[in-house]
């Protein structure tokens, strides 16, 4: 889970506050007659909570965190791939670099080479490679700068998160080429490969702050287009390179994070056929594939952090879910015969996290229950289940008073 699990940011909870005040106008940004282009976020939610953003208590915890956030990340210097030392083996800087994270030296050899396994131990050496630290700070400040900017029509959010976004993919002396060839490398094994990309899932969040960011000054009809021709790019590579194809074949939550890249995409360039296979196809390839029957995640359990991993996978579902809602796909209330879903593998973990029952599967770090509040809020509006918000605050007394409460947005 990152710090808001990345998965949109506006609470179910307050938007239906915000629906229940009289008609209020705030000013011309307040009055737009479109929702925003946003696939994660719900769009007509947004609009409706904006529209009545002056009627709502000022001290309203939501909104104040946001806002304070995004003073935060009004303090940011802009990253780029090129504030590495490293060189790729491409040789141009360019390019995206990461080390796998839980590859260590090996002990048995002078030099360290082959690097060797260690499953859930991070590796502190990956960190010498700041792309992907950066990237993750990149797609999170843009997301709360466009978001407030959204919600209170402050320019100056809109003018950093511009300025965030141009450094990292338009400007030609800081951009990223629209490739991951050389992520989560691997020292003695390979120069790159494909578990690289499970450190772009985030981008997911960065088209939705491209959409809050619409109709802005700051923002413009070139940026606009050069972030989409960049995004097809990134797209195209993904479909077609060897190291973007090896990803699309992981069973795991890797597959499952290659499919909210794809399919998050696919919408922002307006492949919207793409996007509904993809999501169509994930009912069999991910939700039959990864749930057993009991709800219970094999693959994740197979790890070394398997609690951890099955929350990551969970979460990565419920974003596929909420695009599918894009392309009239619905993976929320999707059964196989033989009783897989989403709903399963949400059950499954509830009573671990609450107490109720010991997690014995392999767990190096600690369980940290709260993680799965935001899901249980999530799951409380779409499955109309008041027990899952009530397994929520009993989990995180403070999750209807935050923008975690219920990421994406659900059904009007």
């Amino acid at each position: 889970m990152m710090k808001r699990m990345t998965v949109a940011v506006i609470t179910v909870a307050l938007a239906l506050t915000a629906t229940a005040f009289a008609e209020r106008r705030n000013g011309p940004h307040a009055t737009s007659t479109e929702a925003p282009r946003v696939f994660l976020l719900n769009g007509a939610r947004l609009q409706t909570l904006r529209s009545h953003i002056a009627s709502l208590n000022v001290s309203e915890p939501a909104l104040e965190g946001l806002r304070r956030d995004a003073e935060e990340a009004l303090k940011l210097s802009p990253a780029s791939v090129m504030q590495k030392s490293a060189v790729p083996p491409s040789g141009d800087r360019h390019d995206y670099m990461s080390l796998a994270p839980y590859w260590w030296r090996n002990p048995d050899t002078a030099d360290g080479l082959p690097y060797v396994r260690r499953d859930g131990e991070r590796n502190p050496e990956s960190a010498q490679v700041p792309d992907h630290r950066n990237f993750g700070r990149l797609t999170t400040s843009t997301h709360d700068l466009a978001l407030a900017y959204y919600l209170f029509g402050n320019e100056a959010y809109a003018t950093k998160a511009s300025a965030l976004l141009r450094t990292w993919f338009l400007d030609p002396a800081t951009r990223m080429n629209p490739n991951l060839n050389y992520g989560q490398a691997v020292r003695g094994h390979n120069d790159g490969r494909g578990a690289g990309l499970i450190e772009t899932r985030s981008i997911a969040e960065m088209i939705d702050a491209v959409g809050l960011l619409a109709g802005s000054k700051a923002w413009t009809p070139e940026d606009q287009s050069g972030i989409k021709d960049w995004v097809a790019k990134f797209l195209s590579w993904m479909q077609n390179s060897p190291v973007g194809k090896q990803e699309a074949g992981a069973k795991n939550n890797h597959g499952t994070y290659y499919d909210v890249q794809i399919v998050s995409m696919a919408l922002f360039v307006g492949d919207t056929e793409l996007a509904k296979r993809i999501v169509t196809e994930a009912s069999e390839k991910r939700v039959a594939f990864q749930i057993e029957p009991d709800g219970r995640q094999p693959l994740e359990l197979a790890r070394t952090r398997s609690f951890s991993y099955s929350m990551m996978n969970l979460g990565g579902l419920f974003k596929l879910a909420r695009l599918g809602e894009n392309v009239g796909v619905d993976l929320w209330t999707l059964r196989t015969k033989d009783d897989r879903s989403i709903r399963k593998a949400l059950d499954y973990l509830v009573p671990f996290a609450v107490g109720q029952s010991k997690w014995t599967d392999k767990q190096i770090t600690a369980i940290r229950p709260a993680d799965i509040a935001p899901l249980l809020v999530i799951a409380a509006d779409k499955y109309d289940s008041p027990r899952y918000k009530e397994l929520a605050v009993k989990l995180d007394a403070d999750i209807t008073g935050s923008l975690d409460s219920l990421l994406i947005g659900a059904h009007e």
